[in-house]
């Protein structure tokens, strides 16, 4: 249920929609609807949202926000975007509650990894 003032839904660029799909499938488990050719919507993250298809990405160095995951197991879930095709950009490094990674997708949109423990 939608609530007042709220984040509701969450929006991405996306290269390639095939990639980001099996990318995302295959690594955090999300679920997709597509609604034509230039968009798919994203189940099962902890908050909806949708990939748009655009030649830009969103990363930090331009501005963009960051999107922050948690794992309950940070190493095994490194491994898995590594396999799944995407790039660890800052290695798992300590911050004041946890640990954490940044990595890009295969379309080149940055997020980061978060966990209490390594």
């Amino acid at each position: 249920m939608s609530a007042h003032q709220k984040i509701n839904y969450l929006e991405f660029p996306s290269k390639d929609l095939l990639k980001t799909k099996s990318f995302f499938s295959s690594v955090f488990s999300w679920q997709f609807n597509d609604y034509g050719p230039q968009y798919s919507v994203f189940l099962g993250a902890g908050i909806n949202g949708g990939f748009y298809l655009s030649t830009l990405n969103a990363c930090t160095k331009n501005g963009s926000v960051l999107t922050v995951i948690y794992s309950s197991n940070i190493t095994a879930t490194a491994e898995k975007i590594k396999q799944a095709g995407g790039e660890i950009i800052k290695p798992i490094f300590s911050f004041p509650g946890g640990v954490r990674f940044h990595f890009t997708d295969p379309n080149g949109n940055e997020y980061a990894v978060w966990s209490e423990q390594e």
